[in-house]
């Protein structure tokens, strides 16, 4: 089966390097303050943090999710990293692949647009709704984050 590719673009009223601070740079401390009912905990297991390390998601359900930083460009306000194992591949995808890229806007919010790329175990049934449900639950986070960012001036500056 093919690699399935989907493309979101969310606009904000957050300034770009802001909102990448959040939820990049400093996602680890808050989300898990910001929605608690969804992700209990974000470590690292290995790594500074730069390509190649390895963060660990825990679930307020208590499933997991381990991600691989592929890319931080701080410059041009860019994150790629992979899920490599847990819940979110349903146990029918070898890897998850995100790209986000945050772009300011003339008025002084953000586009992000986010790339994600599914790859397919051999012979996997995959389900429209399954991919829906996921995207559903990393909006709803980036909502949160947005929101804390827009109500909070200070922070992030």
């Amino acid at each position: 089966m093919e690699v399935l590719t989907f493309t979101e673009e969310f606009s904000s009223p957050a300034a770009a390097k802001r909102l990448f601070t959040a939820m990049v740079l400093e996602a680890d401390t808050l989300v898990p303050k910001l929605v608690p009912q969804a992700v209990k905990s974000i470590e690292t297991i290995k790594g500074n943090g730069g390509p190649g390390t390895i963060k660990k998601l825990t679930f307020a359900e208590g499933k997991y999710a381990k991600t691989r930083i592929d890319a931080v460009d701080k410059v041009n306000l860019t994150h790629s990293y992979t899920t490599i194992e847990g819940v979110p591949l349903l146990g029918k995808f070898e890897s998850i692949a995100y790209d986000m890229k945050f772009e300011a806007t003339p008025e002084g919010g953000c586009k992000t647009t986010v790339v994600c790329k599914y790859f397919p175990k051999p012979g996997a049934e995959i389900k429209e709704e399954e991919i829906k449900e996921g995207k559903e639950k990393a909006a709803a986070v980036y909502k949160a984050v947005e929101t804390y960012v827009v109500a909070n001036p200070q922070a992030y500056a």
